[in-house]
């Protein structure tokens, strides 16, 4: 009997390679060749030809195009990182820790979505039905008519998809789908690869919306090819620590919808619960204000959030540390040195340690101006006033520049009653407007005549 021929495959590019090698030859990423068995060529000969359609050139401005018709799924976070609901043909891929609640969420969306007369299919790859109808139970989706097939063979549910004609359908998860064509394993990258293509095609070929469910790698990315993430129109991370109750959804590439939009649920005995004000989270209940602690109004996609950052600087040895949790390390230190330059504060023999509140990960260099002066009031030992906030972006020469949709930012402050705002100077709104009562706004242009300011407010 003949030897099985190997080959090697790339998880980052989906690149393959007849020998084992430390770095991919055509991504050149280290140590992500993965042994497979190589697929046998005869079968697959012109296994496509059926699919491809020949087409007219056409220009942009003759063809027809409408704004793709959506359909809420009744979970409004969820829409809101969907882009108003689920779209016809569109296939999103949803991933996230084991156990965070990815299936809960499904669930629930699917059993909100049958209960409008909407057609609905869960596909379960690493349950059976009974384990599922468990789970809707707990969750109190009683008498559920959603329709569950436990099956991991890609023909079947194919047939089943061609057969019932869901409106949308789930497949949890992509990892267990295994195609017959191919010899390789279920998970492989070749059987994820090969597997999502054929359902991708079945969602637009038919108008099915298709959910696939990813799973994770140690580091936390989806797992397989990241050609996967290519192929789907829709990409979805589920974030947030197993121990704590809230749960972040963002949408990291979306077609139909804005990106790094993210949605807020807390995990209930019931299931996952949407929370329509978010900044309570992010925001610690102090009775009284304390030493380094800022608030900072920060975009997640389309919402304005409040966010607290908390700083602790404490006597170092000769080796000081600098550690973040939520914001970038790197940029950690380019404050600090901008604050010594520019500002006369060092902070050469201290421990600093800066943690943004509720696991919320922030991303935009809107929150230097809060980190620094967080920083300073934990070196001072002197609270930021009452009601404080502050947000804008420091440059390496100390000047403070404008945050994007500061009037928004500002805003939600008011809102939420807050009454000192210290902005970049661009950023200031007009004076005698109204949706700012109550809130005191003091523009800066750099940043040692930001920390002179908040000295005198002291």
């Amino acid at each position: 009997m003949a030897k099985e021929k190997t080959i090697y495959s790339c998880t980052e590019c989906g690149g393959t390679s007849a020998k084992w090698l430390g770095k991919c030859p055509q991504c050149e990423a280290w140590n992500t060749l993965v042994e497979s068995v190589a697929p046998s060529a005869a079968p697959a000969r012109n296994r496509f030809a059926s699919l491809a359609k020949t087409a007219e050139v056409a220009t942009l401005g003759d063809i027809e195009a409408t704004d793709m018709a959506r359909t809420p799924t009744g979970i409004d976070e969820l829409d809101r990182v969907l882009g108003g609901g689920i779209v016809d043909g569109g296939v999103v891929l949803i991933g996230g820790d084991p156990g965070i609640g990815k299936s809960t969420l499904l669930l629930q969306a699917l059993d909100g979505l049958q209960r409008r007369d909407v057609s609905t299919l869960y596909v379960t790859g690493e349950e059976s039905g009974a384990q599922v109808a468990l789970r809707s139970r707990r969750l109190g989706l009683d008498h559920s008519q959603v329709k569950v097939l436990a099956e991991i063979q890609l023909d079947k549910i194919l047939a089943t998809l061609a057969k019932t004609r869901p409106a949308i359908a789930v497949i949890d998860s992509i990892q267990t789908v295994y195609s017959d064509e191919l010899t390789s394993a279920p998970g492989s990258v070749a059987q994820v690869r090969e597997c999502a293509a054929h359902l991708t095609r079945t969602a637009k070929a038919s108008g099915v919306c298709i959910v696939l469910v990813g799973h994770v790698t140690k580091e936390g990315a989806l797992a397989g090819p990241r050609v996967l993430e290519h192929m789907v129109d829709t990409v979805l991370y589920f974030e947030g620590d197993t121990h704590s109750s809230f749960r972040l959804v963002r949408a990291i590439k979306n077609r139909f919808g804005a990106v790094n939009e993210i949605g807020v649920f807390a995990m209930t005995e019931r299931g996952l619960k949407g929370v329509t004000n978010p900044s309570a989270i992010f925001l610690s209940q102090h009775s009284e204000p304390v030493p380094g602690s800022c608030v900072l109004v920060t975009l997640e996609g389309t919402r304005p959030m409040l966010v607290e950052v908390q700083a602790l600087v404490d006597s170092g040895g000769p080796s000081p540390r600098r550690l973040s949790v939520g914001l970038d390390r790197d940029r950690l230190a380019m404050l600090l040195a901008v604050l010594h330059r520019h500002a006369g504060i060092a902070c050469m023999d201290q421990d600093v340690f800066v943690n943004a509140v509720g696991g919320v990960r922030i991303t935009e260099p809107a929150a230097d101006l809060a980190v620094m002066l967080a920083i300073t009031s934990s070196l001072r030992g002197k609270p930021l006033p009452k009601g404080f906030l502050a947000f804008g972006e420091v440059g390496l020469a100390g000047e403070v520049r404008p945050a994007p949709r500061g009037q928004e930012r500002l805003r939600e402050a008011a809102k939420l009653g807050f009454s000192v705002a210290v902005v970049p100077k661009a950023n200031a709104p007009k004076k005698n407007d109204k949706a700012f009562e109550g809130l005191t706004i003091h523009p800066v242009e750099r940043i040692e005549q930001a920390i002179e300011l908040v000295r005198s407010l002291g």
